[in-house]
């Protein structure tokens, strides 16, 4: 005989955690993890195992018994080489000791941003559609999310002039993800300076997921917002070393902010995490310093296979904008006639291939899919050749 529950099932979750919806991309890797011969571009992730120097250095800070925690903001060799590398690569300066925590991964530094910046009710601009995790991590602090759609029209950047549009007296943060998960959209400069016009003008703090910051493509380049005039005082920057160094496992990220704030992100950090594990720090000071080729190698490769992918894509008849940064395409899939996710799963079970439904993105999303091109250019052939019998059979 089951027991009652001592407490409802109405009052055992909080609102704001029932409110967001499980993930759309978890749903399709738990049903990859059962089926055999599946070519999966559906996880963000580089396929490249980490270098082996930094692994090397891992292991040596485990035999060397470096095994306990470390400073709350993280090793002060990590943050000074962070700090060296922002300035040599955007002509950004960060004070190592005050200014930067290293987090478990970019997207503890996400949760913990949100968690120190946004108060209930305070609006919080998005641009959609964006990673998953960036509008649940604003209801979870009672935040009010305001997504402004992108489109292929405008190659999925966010348009200054609906981003002042969106914003009300209650707006405090604009949330930015450039290089852009899921449509690999890079802000153009011209852009990215009327946005933080835009930002200084209604003193908005501005936070600037910058994570695909290394992987940047076809002579377009990065930069990073807070190295604009006045910028630097009012932006979250936040980064991290899986995806340029493949170290995904690893989990290590940072973020940068200016003291005051950086001071409530690290509260958040200490209670609810302490620090980083020392053994990671360590292999990401190592990556800082000697894995410049590695990444510069990783890049050029992930740059063959954006170009043949999206080619095979658009030669299919799925348009594709030209990705710019990251590692994803994001293909519109109207002329098929089916949704997102009946794309998406009709592909999966029919020619076991694995894409993400580009709604569970946002509502901008829907109509197109996400595929991750961090995989082997061999099995990137493979893959169109299975989707180009999956459309051909629709036709």
């Amino acid at each position: 005989m089951t027991a009652e529950p001592l407490v409802s099932t109405r009052r055992r979750l909080s609102e704001r955690v029932s409110a967001v919806p499980a993930s759309g991309i978890r749903r399709f890797f738990d049903v990859i993890a059962t089926m055999p011969d599946v070519i999966s571009l559906g996880v963000g992730e580089p396929d490249f195992t980490t270098p082996p120097q930094i692994v090397e250095e891992g292991v040596r800070s485990l035999r060397a018994g470096r095994t306990h925690y470390t400073s709350n903001h993280g090793t002060l060799d990590l943050r000074r080489a962070l700090a060296s590398n922002l300035e040599r690569l955007y002509g950004v300066s960060y004070d190592p000791t005050a200014e930067i925590c290293v987090t478990v991964g970019a997207s503890e530094a996400v949760a913990a941003t949100m968690s120190a910046i946004v108060d209930p009710g305070d609006e919080v601009i998005l641009h959609d559609p964006s990673y998953v995790a960036y509008l649940p991590s604003i209801i979870f602090n009672g935040g009010v999310p305001v997504p402004v759609p992108t489109s292929a029209e405008t190659e999925f950047a966010l348009d200054p002039a609906a981003l002042e549009r969106a914003i009300t007296p209650q707006t405090k943060v604009l949330f930015l993800g450039y290089p852009c998960n899921p449509t690999g959209a890079v802000l153009s400069s011209e852009s990215l300076r009327a946005i933080a016009e835009i930002a200084r003008r209604n003193d908005l703090l501005v936070v600037s997921d910058e994570i695909y910051d290394r992987l940047v493509y076809g002579g377009h380049r990065h930069e990073a917002i807070s190295g604009l005039p006045a910028m630097l005082e009012r932006t979250v920057l936040i980064g991290g070393f899986s995806k340029a160094y493949a170290m995904t496992g690893w989990r290590v990220g940072y973020v940068c902010a200016p003291r005051d704030i950086l001071e409530g992100i690290l509260k958040v950090h200490q209670y609810e995490i302490m620090s980083a594990p020392t053994t990671a720090q360590d292999a990401a000071l190592s990556a800082l310093l000697g894995a410049e080729q590695d990444v510069q190698r990783m890049v050029a490769e992930y740059d063959r296979r954006r170009r043949m992918f999206v080619e095979g894509l658009n030669r299919i008849g799925l348009p594709t904008i030209e990705p710019r940064g990251a590692f994803y395409a994001f293909p519109n899939i109207l002329s098929t006639g089916l949704t997102s996710a009946e794309f998406s799963e009709r592909l999966l079970f029919e020619e076991q291939v694995a894409v993400i439904p580009g709604d569970a993105f946002g509502p901008s999303g829907d109509g197109h899919v996400r595929a991750c091109y961090a995989t082997a250019y061999e099995l990137l052939e493979q893959a169109l050749v299975r989707i180009e019998r999956f459309v051909g059979k629709l036709g």
